[in-house]
């Protein structure tokens, strides 16, 4: 659906919505709006923004699958700079896409933005030489409340634009399809290689 000047595309995971904004180019440069509290409750994304979060990475970065489990947050994220792709794994007990994973390219040329419900693991790979990475949060970053899953865990499967994962993207800065990243340029960090597989992953229960 579009409302003012977005387009909202779901998915086939209830809850994670893909939006792209309209740009208006002149010989100047550009303009566009990244997020509109109307346009987006009319959309059905009513949450309220309190945080807003940026992180910068290299070439080969693999930052995820994060959550926080007694404070989750639903996020509304974007690539100011170079591009990245993107990743959301449903967490939420109970659903019928438990563990069901979906992608998304994130760039700067693109401008497109990935709003990710509480309840979902998080985490993207930096397929430029370096990436400015932003998010928005609905709520407010809790020390001590960081919980993880498994970036390669084979149960989820996710099909990362890496070789050997079966993943290929557009590449939005060549024109052509990202051939897929090398196992050994991957940079990960410590806490990152030992999250837990699904199977004893954390669940998000449905609070009565």
């Amino acid at each position: 659906m579009e409302s003012g000047n977005f387009r909202f595309e779901k998915t086939e995971i209830p809850g994670l919505v893909v939006i792209t904004p309209k740009v208006f180019p002149d010989e100047r440069g550009h303009f566009l709006e990244t997020y509109s509290e109307k346009d987006f409750a009319a959309a059905g994304i009513n949450c309220k923004f309190v945080q807003d979060n940026q992180s910068g990475s290299v070439f080969g970065v693999l930052r995820g699958l994060h959550f926080q489990k007694e404070h989750p947050q639903a996020k509304l994220v974007r690539a100011t700079f170079g591009q990245v792709w993107d990743v959301a794994v449903d967490l939420r007990e109970g659903s019928p896409t438990f563990g069901r994973w979906h992608g998304v390219l994130l760039s700067d040329k693109n401008k497109k933005q990935f709003f990710i419900p509480k309840g979902f693991a998080h985490g993207f790979v930096v397929l430029s030489g370096i990436a400015e990475f932003s998010y928005k949060c609905d709520d407010f970053y809790a020390p001590g409340d960081e919980g993880g899953l498994l970036w390669d865990d084979p149960e989820v499967g996710i099909k990362w634009p890496i070789e050997g994962f079966g993943g290929v993207v557009e590449d939005d800065e060549s024109g052509n399809e990202f051939k897929g990243l090398r196992r050994e340029d991957l940079i990960l960090s410590e806490k990152d290689q030992g999250h837990p597989t699904l199977e004893n992953c954390f669940r998000f229960k449905e609070k009565e």
